[in-house]
This record gives structure tokens, C-alpha cells and sequence, in this order.
């Protein structure tokens, strides 16, 4: 499993591709398509193509850009990157003119004036929020990958954002492959209709070997300069959000659609004990603990573990009547009595699968006017989740929901020197 969730980061696609996954995307091809216009936002025809503009060209962008044209209902226009380099590659592979890539800091905003209808985000976390916000401020909907933000501030956007889009009759779809999966859909269905009895305590994890290593030189060229840190995002704790926030969402994702409700307090601990390149954390040790009374551990690593196991993006849940057993990229599964057992199953394909369900999904959403934009706030919800452990890891102290939900510290990633 941590092999799968390495190639989100490394640019790798993992292999396999669930039969549930290609009959969406060969529905979703079906349709005969045509040009979309900015101004019928809201009054699309059901065969529209969607014109795209693409934030992010590095692995992951260029990774899930390919998704977008298998669909078939998008034309990609545009681009930005803040690297040069980066958006000429992306732009020779998709045909995207040269007058249509942007770089710099500031350059999505000059996306956004490109005749795009809407925008995916896959540039570093920290610019999320903002991107995301300019891009419903100028009327187009939004795709935007996890996490939301790196902090509260930022994450408070985002609700803001999709407030404000669902207002304006736009899209704004934040990208949980788990979410997208039918079997856990079914499994959390179950679960929150009682088939667990009543919650006891629970287990998250996610365990996998070091995802950056391709980083590593841009830190060890020169860490302090702004441009080495944007090539090596992946270590740095500001760009990023350190690990717990970056990658271990996923896990904290499932834990926090599970409970269905925020936690009361975390306490824990972390450090940076194998890994002594960039900013970030390799590993974090926490507990959380939810309304009645009920805890659920939660630990993570990104080093090797020497043949260790299980690794893997894991959750467990026990209950009075049962336990749910969840693993990205493997089996889902509620184990309990014979009225209340779910055999579930298992989705291999899940990172790719995933993405491309939320594509269609996206695009179903805009062609079919749907603005309810259901994935914000849980994912809200979840990206709060994993600041409120990360408070607790750097501080080391007991930290309260109500203290996060009401900071006003926000992260400054400090890119002085760096082309606007």
C-alpha cells in the first residue's frame, strides 16, 4: 500500500484499474462534445466539453491532467507553474499555447483571465487557499486537491470559497479518492446507521517508507533559497504542511467521516528522528479524543521499517456490535454479526480510480447544475483535524478543537527573493 500512495508524490501511476473505474470513465467518454463558454456557466448543455485551466504542473498536475483529457469532457487551455520549465513541459505534452502558460508567483491570476470555465489545483498546499478563492472570486469552478490548506486560517478560506461558489451557482469539488470509492461509501453508510453498535475506541495509521526522495538535493544545494524550497515542497513544513497534513490526511479523512464529528482534544508527540533533510517531520504519535469519551490512536512514518508490517493508509473502528477494518487500496470490511456484516471489498486502482470518479463527478456537477458542493465541509473538517494533531505534536501539550477552530496563526512560507 505505501508503495501506491509513493507514486502520488513520485509521479507514478499505480497499476490497475478497477472494472468499476472504467466503466465510469468509458461512460463518461461516450458523450459527443462541445465547446463550453464562461458566460452559459450555470446553463450547460449536457455534451459540453469544459475549457480547463491546470495550477500545478509538476508530477501530480501532469499525473491527473492525463485523467482529465481520458475523460473526454474537458479541453485543457491553460497553465501555471510558477517553474518555467515545468509549464513548457506540461504545455508541449497537452498543446497548450505558449500565450496561455503562466509562471511566478502571481501568475494564476492570469489563468483566470485565460477563457477558462474552471481550474484543478495541484500546486503545493500552501497556495491552495488562495488560488482557490481567486478562482471563484473571478466565476469559475473549482477542483482542488488535497490538503485545503496548511492552517486555519487558510482552511477557513476554503469554507469561505465554497460558500461563495455554491452562491454563485459554481462547482467546487476537493479531490478524496477514498470518498469517491463505493465500497467505503457502503461501509460508512453502515456504519453511521448503526451497524457498529456503540463506538469504543479506534485505530488510524499510515505507514509507508519516504516519498521524497527526489527532494532531497534541492535542500541540500541550498535550503534557504525560495525556489530550491518549491522544488523540494514535499520537505518543507510550511509548503506542505509537514506530513501530517500532506499525506496522513487520508487517514485522518477516514477516521473523521467514521466519528462524523469533530474531536474534543489531541495530545501526542513527533519528531524528525531518521529523516534529517527539509523542515518536516518523519513521524507523529497522537491520540484524539471524541465526544463520549471515545479515543482513537494515530501514528505515522515516512522512513523504512525494514520489512515491517502492515503498512499502508489503515483505520480501524471497534463498536459494541462490530469492527470496521479500512485500507487504502485494500480490503473494506465490517466485521460483525450476521445482520449487521458487510463483506465490502478491495480497490487496488483506488488512487487513480478515485481521481477519476471525482473528475466525472465534477463534470457531471457543472453540466448538470449541481452546486451543493458536498465535499467541502468535511473536508474542512478533516484538513482542521489533522492542524489540531500537529499543534499538539509541535507543542507538545493537550490542545483543544475550540482553541483551533478560533487561531488566527497562519504559516508564512517567507519566499522573499522569489519572481512575482
Amino acid at each position: 500500500m505505501s508503495q501506491t500512495h509513493n507514486q502520488e508524490t513520485l509521479n507514478g501511476v499505480p497499476e490497475g484499474v478497477t472494472r468499476r473505474g472504467f466503466l465510469a470513465s468509458a461512460g463518461s467518454a461516450a458523450f459527443a462534445f462541445t465547446v463550453l463558454q464562461p458566460h452559459l456557466v450555470g446553463s450547460y448543455a449536457a455534451n459540453a466539453r469544459v475549457r480547463l485551466g491546470l495550477m500545478g504542473c509538476g508530477g501530480r498536475g501532469t499525473w491527473i491532467a492525463d485523467l482529465f483529457k481520458q475523460h473526454g469532457g474537458y479541453d485543457i487551455v491553460a497553465a501555471f507553474d510558477y517553474f518555467q520549465d515545468r509549464v513548457d513541459a506540461f504545455g508541449e505534452k497537452f498543446n497548450v499555447s505558449p500565450a496561455r502558460r503562466f509562471t511566478g508567483l502571481s501568475g494564476f491570476r492570469r489563468i483566470l483571465d485565460a477563457q477558462v470555465d474552471a481550474v484543478a489545483i495541484e500546486s503545493p498546499p500552501y497556495f491552495h487557499a488562495e488560488q482557490a478563492a481567486a478562482a471563484v472570486d473571478a466565476g469559475k469552478h473549482v477542483y482542488l486537491a488535497k490538503p485545503i490548506a496548511v492552517d486555519v486560517p487558510g482552511c477557513n478560506t476554503v469554507a469561505e470559497s465554497g460558500r461563495k461558489a455554491t452562491a454563485k451557482k459554481l462547482c467546487f469539488l476537493i479531490d478524496f479518492q477514498t470518498r469517491a470509492d463505493p465500497y467505503f461509501q457502503e461501509a460508512l453508510k453502515r456504519v453511521h446507521e448503526g451497524a457498529l453498535g456503540e463506538f469504543a475506541f479506534g485505530e488510524a495509521t499510515y505507514h509507508a517508507g519516504d516519498p521524497f526522495p527526489g527532494h532531497y538535493k534541492f535542500f541540500q544545494e541550498d535550503p534557504t533559497n525560495p525556489e530550491n524550497r518549491m522544488r523540494g515542497w514535499g520537505l518543507d513544513k510550511v509548503l506542505s504542511g509537514d506530513i501530517i497534513t500532506e499525506q496522513n490526511i487520508h487517514t485522518l479523512d477516514v477516521a473523521s467521516w467514521i466519528m462524523n464529528e469533530p474531536p474534543v482534544i489531541a495530545y501526542g508527540t513527533g519528531g524528525r528522528t531518521v529523516r534529517h533533510v527539509g523542515t518536516c517531520y518523519d513521524h507523529f504519535t497522537l491520540v484524539f479524543i471524541y465526544p463520549k469519551n471515545v479515543a482513537i490512536t494515530f501514528s505515522s512514518r515516512q522512513f523504512g521499517a525494514y520489512g515491517s508490517q502492515p503498512e499502508g493508509i489503515r483505520n480501524r473502528m471497534f463498536g459494541s456490535k462490530g469492527v470496521l477494518e479500512t485500507e487504502y487500496g485494500g480490503q473494506v470490511i465490517l466485521r460483525a454479526d450476521k445482520e449487521n456484516f458487510y463483506r465490502g471489498g478491495s480497490s487496488p486502482g483506488i488512487y487513480k480510480d478515485g481521481a477519476a470518479a471525482n473528475i466525472a463527478t465534477f463534470h457531471n456537477d457543472i453540466v448538470g447544475a449541481n452546486y451543493a458542493n458536498a465535499t467541502v465541509e468535511p473536508s474542512v473538517r478533516s484538513n482542521l483535524v489533522t492542524i489540531l494533531g500537529r499543534t499538539a505534536a509541535y507543542e507538545h501539550r493537550v490542545v483543544t478543537w475550540d482553541e483551533i477552530i478560533n487561531s488566527k496563526t497562519k504559516l508564512d512560507a517567507n519566499l522573499k527573493g522569489a519572481k512575482a
